[in-house]
């Protein structure tokens, strides 16, 4: 019913669309070696956009008691997550899953670790609808917001008309296509002409990383480091948390989640859908074990007999990940 209901909302805000886009326009920051994200014909990139859903973002109006933002479990300083193993909604209510970073969610194709959700727009309403989460009405959140002359002015400036659901939806998702990461010692390796600048361990780590020994680059490819697919990795015989088959009631997608995207991994622990490790060195021993026993795990999956030099290096090619300039930029 939940899905329904989004996709309802869903249906509801693209019905609403306006042609008019407000200049200027937003001077988005493509790193070297990216593509162009994509964006709706109904929601270009403009600064008045991209304000108003900055503002909103980190705006604990969103959730029924007033103490949640979106930023609340997505912080700038914690590259866009939390640091817990699961997030922490209103009245302290736990949640079910870890917060995954919103750095590169503009090149994400669904949403949601089991791929439920079709766009940045929609999934705008899912943490505000959750009862774990903000416990509160998209509707309820509008009807506030019209009563704040600054997101009154906002809204017009932006979209030309008053806040509702559609600017709601689509504010945010044009802040959160701004959240690019690209700069990190890999990518000066790989696109800034900068051959030299990694050390002899990240190197072997990244020849592992590539290899057919590993295959680590067959599901976490590309810029972004993932393939956007769904696998079931072994972590459990047994998941509490269904996965894929949330979304599509099948046996076959139990414990299938997305494969997240590996840039900033260092600083983005714990990891795994729970939260359930805690450092890299123990993902890296995980595969390396090969998981454990489950009907849906995905072949690749299987002892990978690593030395202990191996796993080391591993680790210390994913540390090259990290985009220390896209830190500093959203503090």
């Amino acid at each position: 019913m939940k899905y329904l209901y989004i996709i309802g909302i869903m249906v509801f805000i693209i019905a609403c669309t306006k042609d008019q886009v407000p200049e200027p326009l937003y001077p988005l920051d493509v790193p070297i070696g990216f593509p162009q994200p994509e964006t709706p014909v109904d929601n270009e990139l403009t600064i008045a956009r991209v304000e108003l859903g900055k503002r909103l973002f980190f705006d604990p109006i969103l959730s029924r008691d007033s103490t949640i933002s979106c930023g609340t479990c997505h912080l700038p300083e914690k590259i866009f997550t939390d640091g817990e193993k699961v997030s922490i909604g209103i009245e302290n209510r736990k949640g079910f899953r870890n917060a995954p970073t919103l750095a590169n969610v503009a090149y994400q194709t669904s949403l949601l670790m089991e791929g439920g959700v079709p766009s940045l727009e929609v999934q705008v309403i899912a943490p505000i609808e959750d009862v774990n989460e903000m416990d509160f009405d998209a509707l309820q959140v509008v009807k506030r917001l019209k009563r704040h002359p600054i997101y009154i002015e906002l809204a017009q400036r932006a979209y030309d008309r008053e806040p509702d659901l559609f600017v709601l939806t689509r504010s945010i998702a044009a802040y959160e296509r701004t959240l690019l990461s690209g700069n990190s010692k890999y990518d000066q390796h790989q696109y800034q002409g900068k051959p030299n600048i990694l050390t002899t361990a990240e190197k072997r780590g990244l020849d592992l990383f590539f290899s057919d020994k590993t295959q680590c680059s067959t599901c976490h490819e590309g810029h972004n480091f993932t393939d956007g697919d769904f696998y079931n990795i072994g972590l459990y015989t047994n998941y509490e948390d269904a996965g894929k088959a949330r979304a599509t009631a099948l046996g076959s997608d139990i414990g299938r989640f997305k494969t997240p995207t590996l840039r900033n991994v260092a600083l983005t622990a714990p990891y795994m859908h729970d939260g359930s490790l805690n450092s890299l060195e123990e993902v890296v021993e995980h595969f390396n074990a090969g998981g454990q026993v489950h009907p849906n795990k995905n072949g690749l999956i299987k002892p990978l007999n690593l030395t202990d030099q191996d796993k080391a290096d591993l680790v210390s090619f994913l540390k090259t990940l990290t985009d220390s300039s896209f830190m500093q930029k959203h503090q």
